[in-house]
């Protein structure tokens, strides 16, 4: 599988391509297959995205995990302060990481 990836312009905010749109969930990107390339450049013209890339990932029981540690890092958010992840709630938010 392979997903998208970058940040937002005006945020900085890392995102995640859901096959329409920007999201900042990785568990809503959607395999690009082949378009990856053509989507990235189409999105980057558009300067709604900063230094876009593709990525590997795998579909689990528990959503999408990217297949680099760095990006698993990205989609969970700061690690050195768990109540500023994206799932601040969840206790067990940081196993995912490895």
């Amino acid at each position: 599988m392979k997903i998208l990836t970058g940040n937002d312009l005006r945020t900085g905010a890392v995102i995640w391509w859901d096959g329409e749109n920007w999201s900042l969930y990785v568990d809503n990107a959607t395999d690009v297959g082949e378009n990856g390339e053509e989507i990235l450049a189409r999105e980057e013209a558009l300067r709604r995205v900063n230094v876009p890339y593709i990525i590997e990932a795998e579909a689990t029981e528990d959503g999408i995990r990217p297949a680099h540690i760095k990006d698993r890092v990205r989609a969970l958010g700061p690690t050195v302060r768990p109540d500023l992840t994206l799932q601040p709630k969840n206790p067990e938010a940081l196993d995912w990481i490895i």
